[in-house]
């Protein structure tokens, strides 16, 4: 018994519907009724950091982090789309995954990984 896997993600919006049509059309998540999707089994992290790290912005409590599949092509699709797409490599680990960052219409932090 205990908890088996993340139930939702619940936050605060500015505009709550348009923020909502944007991840649908732009990765594909909470398309379904109610904001509900199928997600595929796999690694999720729970990990609170230090309040002074760099990790993500210091004017932000969280950043989100979605397993990805094909980055290289999510990233060309956001890309074309209008979608600031940031990169680094130090980012990047091995055995771990790559990873890439953008940012929502309202500021919030978004980071893909595509597991090693």
């Amino acid at each position: 018994m205990g908890v088996t896997g993340i139930g939702g993600f619940f936050f605060r919006a500015a505009d709550p519907k348009a923020l909502g049509a944007w991840y649908a059309e732009h990765l594909g998540v909470g398309a379904g009724k109610y904001g509900k999707w199928e997600m595929e089994a796999g690694t999720s992290v729970f990990s609170p950091f230090a309040a002074d790290t760099d990790y993500f912005p210091a004017d932000k409590q969280w950043m989100l982090n979605f397993r990805v599949e094909g980055l290289d092509a999510l990233k060309a699709e956001l890309e074309a789309k209008g979608v600031a797409v940031i990169t680094n490599p130090d980012w990047d680990v091995p055995g771990i995954g790559r990873f890439v960052r953008i940012h929502d219409p309202e500021g919030n932090p978004i980071e893909l990984w595509e597991a090693a």
